[in-house]
């Protein structure tokens, strides 16, 4: 067998030509990857896939007025990864529900509208390359977001000591940005619309709200929900949930019970429960000392179809008033009405409460869940609707002026 002997030189020009067109390459491919991470998210009117609207209690008219009704508003909405490729984008999206209730004449200065959690959690992606709205999975939406910002992805990846670090600095990284936006947004919204929201969650950087501003400071991260009034103002006492679940301990920290605020809104004292944490008495009994008479719960639930499949107990710490054996024989939506607001409102000395829960398509997460109403001791209303959008509202006569 023969076999060529090429000169030292001659082989080294050959790698150096190698090494030249690999470089070439790989510029030639991030450039391809740069340029698709521009191209713009066509920005569509609003797709609300708003299935129903239902609304429970009396009509408004003279005499209603007369007893001073305070309706409670859920809006589960139905949410896609481009909803959040801008505030503006969001706050869009967030505005067709309203006018949608408006329409049924259910706003005014003495309704509660109510979002879900996580609402706001995505404008993590606010302002990122148009490759992150395309992507299959949270994942690989954040990559062109890292890559955009590396030098504040690893200033915010160093001060990240979490198990899951990638997310942790991801947020952190996001959270001053998205707290402005968060509060403009609804801002704007309640003092349009001349209602109290109670703007879902997100997730921060240890927020507080200074001077009027929601501002993060160095700290852990919490899962937060805020309540602003009519007037447009964000209430200085921020919700920040106190159980956890697996999938968000990882990178979130957990509240006490004991720092659970309740709202004064004029018509009535309003408390906040975030998702699990309705699913515990002694969140319930806070609020109860503090005089609750709404209670708002706003949730997400994964994954699609969970409502109907069977649930498989608590993911976080069993309450010393449940009885765990129920797991494996009623479904996910029977637990939720028993175990959450539904079931431990009796005890709760509030009015009316509502649960809402996000929907939509978002990089792959899935989502159910259906809205559910509590009003004293006449009934709950529970929405059928489980693959779109829904408002839910409750119309409650008082006593109050």
């Amino acid at each position: 067998m023969r076999r060529s002997i090429r000169h030292p030189a001659a082989a080294g020009k050959g790698r150096r030509r190698f090494f030249r067109l690999t470089i070439l390459l790989f510029g030639m491919l991030g450039a391809a990857i740069l340029a698709l991470a521009r191209i713009p998210v066509p920005h569509d009117p609003p797709d609300l896939r708003l299935k129903a609207i239902r609304i429970f209690g009396p009509a408004p008219g003279a005499a209603d007025r007369a007893q001073n009704p305070v309706t409670l508003i859920g809006i589960s909405p139905w949410m896609a990864a481009a909803d959040y490729r801008s505030a503006a984008a969001f706050e869009a999206k967030v505005e067709g529900y309203l006018e949608a209730a408006e329409a049924q004449g259910l706003m005014g200065p003495r309704s509660i509208v109510v979002l879900p959690e996580y609402f706001g959690t995505w404008l993590v992606a606010m302002d990122a390359p148009g490759q992150t709205f395309r992507a299959p999975s949270t994942g690989l939406a954040m990559l062109p977001l890292i890559f955009a910002q590396p030098r504040a992805f690893r200033s915010a990846l160093a001060r990240s000591h979490e198990r899951d670090r990638i997310a942790a600095a991801i947020f952190r990284m996001r959270s001053p940005a998205m707290a402005a936006a968060w509060q403009d947004v609804f801002s704007r919204l309640a003092r349009r619309h001349q209602v109290t929201i109670v703007a879902g969650s997100i997730v921060l950087e240890d927020p507080v709200v200074r001077e009027g501003r929601l501002v993060t400071r160095p700290g852990q991260l919490y899962n937060v929900s805020g309540v602003f009034h009519a007037d447009g103002r964000l209430d200085p006492a921020l919700v920040r949930k106190v159980y956890p679940i697996p999938s968000e301990t990882p990178f979130l920290a957990a509240a006490a019970s004991e720092e659970l605020p309740v709202f004064e809104t004029g018509f009535g004292r309003l408390g906040v429960l975030i998702c699990a944490d309705s699913w515990y008495p002694d969140t319930f009994a806070r609020l109860k000392a503090q005089g609750a008479e709404w209670i708002a719960v706003p949730s997400f639930l994964q994954p699609d179809g969970a409502w109907d499949r069977p649930w498989g107990g608590y993911l976080t710490k069993l309450p010393p008033d449940v009885d765990g054996s129920a797991a494996g024989s009623i479904t996910e939506g029977e637990a939720w009405l028993r175990f959450a607001l539904a079931g431990r409102f009796p005890a709760s000395g509030a009015v009316a409460g509502i649960n809402v829960f996000l929907k939509g398509e978002l990089w792959g997460l899935g989502a159910d869940g259906r809205t559910t109403a509590v009003i004293g001791a006449s009934g709950i209303a529970v929405s059928p609707v489980a693959d779109g959008a829904d408002i839910l509202a409750v119309r409650v006569a008082t006593a109050q002026p």
